[in-house]
């Protein structure tokens, strides 16, 4: 396919009248990336930030219901997914299955072959009667064609009692839990009902997802059931806690049934609402190129070398369309309460996704990012706290500080207009002293008392090193918005707080490095041996290390002095004081000894987040070649356009982030106002901004040898900084990178910002 440049300054209202004529960016999208691996990406069709995510379910309990294995059969396709998660699954409700034969058993799987994804689109061939099943979304309607080539009775199940990671025990850590369900049929072409489970990754109150289902033939037969039991002659099987469905039979007339199938988390009505508004007509070929388009107008702001190899253009932009799967715009359906404000859930979870998925909604699509900053003030307002993680209309798992707090931050810096500041630094104030109580997993500050009596959080509480590096950055954002509000108080008081990471320094040796983040009691003494509190391990104890990682053998999986790293990682994630990290190291040379050390001995892994920024820490040493040495030296490693082509879960985009910010050579370091400017992959990156305008980014002469930034201009003028403002990005221009065979003084003097409040 060859694409057409786009020349680089127009009016984006003219750009976006021509995108479908001058460019097809969505067909670079493979979904298929992150399917295998452990990426767990959803590899069904959605919109963009789509409240709909059907797809097939090959286990349940997979976390996006998918299997790659061809082994593994379809159990059905239920409607609601999530991308790229880890942890116990949640949703997968309302599953619908094509069948052929009498209407006789509950049970329809199938093996399937020819599996086909692209963007907007699911295709495959269920083998046990070659049924060709394709797959199309709005943002709230999955579409739905079965192509039967083989002669018999056409038949679809359809099951309102099915969900992912059911758990035997209603006590299970991370299970979903069945709560109701009810099915019924209102004409010869609809079905409606819901499904009610709770539970999941977030331990999450009831939710309901409610349906409504159109058919473009009608129904010859049916038998409906609850529990196990069909029934012949009962249109509706109302809820009394028993799993419900129906079994629909169309005879044997026609190759081809197409369904609509709304969702709702408000009421059948709304789910009926959504299809008629969605989706008033059968063209499933209309709402694939509606999708595809709506893909098109969002990955189409950022434009790549027209010469990048098909690979690389693979790799960027479904980079950037993994991260605009979620958190998911679900409008006004809201059961809870009501709002002017658009509703986001599955924040899954901020933690993972607010170092750079965010931020790059940010530059591609900053009314998108305020809305869903509005959206948490309003989870707010309603549960009391910010969400850290959310899903399914509840707050939970909170996994270390809260973040919410860094994405106010980062919206604040970088002027994002249509938020009310001083709502969302009272709502930053309220994590910072109101003790969440309870489930300190849900939500808030867990261990907050301690924190604000010791200035750390003591090992009386699980996850105390992990909550103090982040509460402390956490701090930092609260004492950057209200110095720009001129509430000084408060500054002084979170700008003070934000040294609070040191607390737990120990200048202690490993690997010959000096000084980590290290255990500390509640009165002031360093802990050096953890209690094994895992059934196998009762009453061991073993030695507390900076490589020590808890992997669930000793401890809880959650309840760990460090939340999914080691104290190695930990102690170099500090993005908010990296010159005071230096200092506290020994220095620029002690540092770049323990970088080296740190990569070089393969302790760094790129599929944990609290490591993300660490690759550019030799940028406040002045050397920026080696942050760009370790970049691709990384991403050449770890990702590329295959299945397996994401290091571990894509965790909600951020794996798929990261990547995209660095094939464009410029990174966040996110709740502040700049961007770490390196190597880029891509010799060409223009980024088509909101306002109209347009910047970018020029590798000149770059190649595997010419890996270097010799010299930079920022619109023709020289610029020594290995940093760049949103503003200037905001402004528009080019930023022009020479690049050399070899490193000299670009970079080397003028230092990104750090403890800056402003």
């Amino acid at each position: 396919m060859k694409i057409k440049v786009i020349g680089l300054f127009f009016i984006l209202s003219t750009f976006n009248l021509s995108i479908q004529a001058q460019t097809q960016y969505y067909k670079y999208v493979d979904p298929f990336i992150g399917s295998e691996g452990g990426g767990n990406v959803v590899v069904g069709p959605t919109c963009p930030y789509g409240m709909v995510k059907p797809g097939p379910d090959c286990s349940r309990y997979a976390n996006a219901g998918y299997r790659p294995d061809m082994k593994s059969p379809v159990l059905g396709f239920s409607q609601v997914h999530v991308s790229g998660t880890g942890g116990g699954a949640k949703y997968g409700n309302v599953s619908v299955m094509p069948f052929m034969g009498e209407l006789a058993s509950i049970k329809q799987t199938s093996l399937r072959e020819d599996e086909k994804a692209t963007l907007g689109y699911y295709s495959v061939i269920l083998n046990k009667s070659n049924i060709k099943t394709e797959l199309t979304a709005s943002h709230k309607v999955a579409f739905y064609r079965f192509g039967f080539n083989a002669p018999g009775i056409r038949a679809v199940k359809l099951d309102a009692g099915e969900f992912l990671n059911e758990g035997g025990n209603i006590s299970a850590r991370e299970t979903q839990h069945f709560v109701g369900s009810q099915i019924k049929i209102i004409s010869d072409t609809e079905v409606c009902g819901y499904n009610r489970v709770r539970g999941g990754w977030n331990s999450g109150r009831a939710y309901t997802v409610y349906f409504h289902a159109v058919f473009d033939k009608p129904i010859k037969n049916f038998k409906t059931w609850k529990t196990d039991k069909l029934f012949a002659d009962k249109k509706e099987q109302i809820e009394t806690g028993e799993k419900t469905g129906a079994l629909l039979s169309f005879g044997n007339d026609g190759a081809t049934i197409q369904m609509k199938i709304g969702i709702s988390f408000v009421s059948e009505e709304r789910a009926k609402l959504n299809v008629e508004t969605e989706t008033p007509n059968w063209s499933f070929e209309e709402i694939l190129t509606q999708t595809q388009q709506k893909w098109e107008k969002l990955l189409s702001r950022i434009e790549i070398d027209k010469n990048a190899s098909d690979s690389y253009k693979k790799m960027f932009y479904t980079g950037m369309y993994h991260s605009m799967l979620m958190p998911v715009d679900r409008g006004d359906e809201n059961p809870l309460w009501k709002s002017k404000n658009s509703t986001y859930d599955d924040f899954y979870a901020i933690w993972d996704t607010y170092r750079s998925s965010h931020p790059l909604i940010t530059l591609i699509d900053p009314k998108r990012q305020a809305d869903i900053v509005n959206g948490m003030l309003d989870i707010y307002q309603f549960d009391k706290f910010l969400p850290d993680a959310r899903s399914g209309n509840s707050n939970g798992r909170t996994q270390g500080g809260s973040n919410a707090e860094i994405l106010i931050a980062d919206a604040y810096v970088k002027g994002l207009k249509g938020i009310d500041y001083k709502l969302a630094l009272k709502a930053m104030l309220n994590d910072a002293d109101v003790a969440p109580g309870g489930n300190e997993e849900q939500e808030g500050r867990g261990g907050l008392i301690d924190y604000n009596k010791l200035g750390y959080v003591s090992t009386d509480f699980v996850r105390a090193g992990t909550r103090t590096v982040e509460y402390s950055y956490n701090d930092f954002a609260i004492a950057l918005v209200a110095k720009g509000l001129g509430e000084n108080a408060i500054y002084q008081r979170f700008a003070n707080q934000a040294d609070n990471w040191k607390n737990l320094w120990r200048d202690y040796t490993s690997d010959g490095v000096t000084g980590f983040i290290w255990p500390k009691d509640a009165k002031g003494n360093w802990v050096d041996s953890i209690k094994c509190t895992s059934a196998k391990m009762l009453n061991t104890t073993i030695a507390f290390s900076p490589r020590y990682v808890n992997i669930g053998q000793c401890e809880d999986w959650w309840s760990g002095f460090l939340y999914e790293g080691t104290s190695w990682e930990y102690s170099l994630s500090i993005p908010h004081d990296i010159a005071g990290l230096i200092k506290l190291c020994g220095g620029a040379e002690a540092f770049k000894k323990r970088l080296d050390t740190f990569f070089d001995k393969g302790i760094y892994y790129v599929g944990n987040e609290p490591a993300f920024l660490t690759p550019l820490l030799y940028h406040w040493i002045g050397k920026p070649e080696l942050s760009s040495d370790r970049i691709l030296a990384i991403v050449k490693a770890k990702y590329n356009d295959s299945r397996k082509g994401i290091p571990g879960n894509d965790d909600s985009g951020a794996m798929s982030s990261w990547l995209a910010f660095h094939m464009m050579g410029i990174y966040p370091n996110a709740g502040q106002s700049y961007y770490l400017i390196h190597t880029p992959m891509l010799a060409e990156s223009v980024i088509h901004l909101d306002n109209g305008k347009s910047f970018k980014i020029v590798a000149k002469n770059l190649s595997e040898t010419n890996k270097y930034i010799k010299s930079a201009k920022l619109n023709k003028n020289e610029y020594s900084k290995s940093w760049i403002e949103h503003a200037d990005i905001e402004a528009g221009g080019v930023l022009e990178l020479e690049m050399s065979d070899k490193p000299l003084n670009w970079g080397t003097t003028d230092l990104p910002p750090s403890l800056r409040f402003k």
